[in-house]
């Protein structure tokens, strides 16, 4: 059974009133009036994607950079110290891996789990480890490695922040395509 149209305009125009986020595009075709399926609008943020790819080819050169300062000032550190760096250069060297792959699985193809994993790591992991290398002055920080952990906290902090408003509007998305199924 079909709905009237005069029904199911209504219906429609109520939806995208309520429903929508107004400053969003618009889910219609260029004549205007066929709507278009919500589930086709492109989500991801290019300020997140740029940043990513921007991030993959800057690590490897953070992690040559960072080991080579940490071959010279070895012998200089405490042994505590040289527990902590070796475990921080390590850890990192993994979280970044998968932080990246969630990043880009997550962002180019706009999976909610993937997204919030890559938040998740760079809030409450990668941020706190580049901070306390970038400001322990008890590791003896080198000014190569000072000016490659500011790009690189630079870089995380943008993917957090970006990252937070793409997660925010494919979450919004999703709700909106629950909200829309309801009514079918």
């Amino acid at each position: 059974m079909e709905l009237p149209e005069t029904l199911r305009r209504r219906l429609e125009d109520f939806s995208r009133t309520v429903l929508f986020d107004q400053s969003r595009a618009e889910p219609f075709s260029e004549d205007g009036d066929t709507f278009l399926p919500h589930d086709k609008q492109v989500l991801s943020s290019l300020q997140l994607q740029m940043s990513l790819y921007f991030n993959m080819w800057f690590f490897p050169w953070w992690w040559i950079s960072e080991t080579v300062m940490l071959q010279l000032k070895y012998p200089a550190l405490s042994d505590y110290y040289k527990f902590i760096l070796v475990t921080i250069l390590i850890l990192m060297t993994l979280i970044e891996a998968i932080r990246l792959y969630l990043g880009y699985a997550g962002n180019l193809h706009q999976k909610v789990p993937e997204l919030a994993g890559f938040w998740l790591l760079s809030i409450l992991l990668q941020f706190p480890l580049i901070l306390f290398q970038l400001f322990n002055e008890a590791i003896l920080i080198q000014p190569l490695e000072r000016g490659v952990h500011i790009i690189l906290a630079l870089f995380i902090l943008t993917q957090a922040l970006s990252g937070f408003v793409a997660l925010r509007d494919m979450v919004r998305h999703t709700e909106s395509q629950f909200h829309l199924r309801q009514f079918n």
